[in-house]
C-alpha cells in the first residue's frame, strides 16, 4: 500500500505559503504558511499533521491490540501533541482516555505499551529518511 500528499510552496518562507493535498482529498489545497506553523495563523503546520497522525496510528494500533487480548474497547480517545524546538522534532506525547470494561491495569498497560511501540508512525519518528528531488 502506498499513500501520497503533495505540499506546493510559493515564494519566500517568510511572506510565502503553500497548500497541501492528500490522495483521500482529505486535505485539499489546505493553507500553510510561516505563520501557521510558528505562530496562530489558520492552516495547518507539518508537526501539526505529524501529531494527528501519531495519535490516529496508535490509537488504531492499540485498538488492534485490546481487540486480540479479548478486551474491545469501548473509546478510545488520544491526543497527540509534537514538540519542535531549534528546528527539530524533540517529541511527540500521546495523551490517551480510554473505556475499556473487565481489563486489569497490568494487561491495559502492557496493551498501551505494545501499540507505542509498534504503531508504524512510532517507528518512522526515528528512522533514516531518503529524499528522490528533481528540479
Amino acid at each position: 500500500m502506498k499513500r501520497k500528499a503533495t505540499a506546493v510552496w510559493n515564494g519566500t518562507i517568510m511572506e510565502g505559503s503553500g497548500t497541501i493535498s492528500t490522495q483521500s482529498k482529505t486535505l485539499d489545497n489546505t493553507p500553510y504558511s510561516f505563520k501557521s506553523r510558528f505562530a496562530e495563523n489558520p492552516g495547518t503546520n507539518p508537526e501539526e499533521l505529524i501529531a494527528a497522525a501519531h495519535a490516529g496510528c496508535f490509537t488504531m494500533k492499540l485498538s488492534i491490540v485490546l481487540q486480540e487480548l479479548g478486551f474491545p474497547p469501548e473509546t478510545l480517545e488520544t491526543t497527540g501533541t509534537i514538540t519542535l524546538d531549534n528546528g527539530s522534532i524533540t517529541a511527540s506525547h500521546l495523551e490517551l482516555k480510554a473505556k475499556v470494561t473487565g481489563i486489569s491495569r497490568e494487561n491495559f498497560d502492557e496493551a498501551v505499551k505494545d501499540a507505542e511501540t509498534n504503531c508504524p508512525i512510532s517507528k518512522v519518528l526515528n528512522t533514516t529518511i531518503t529524499v528522490t528531488a528533481a528540479l
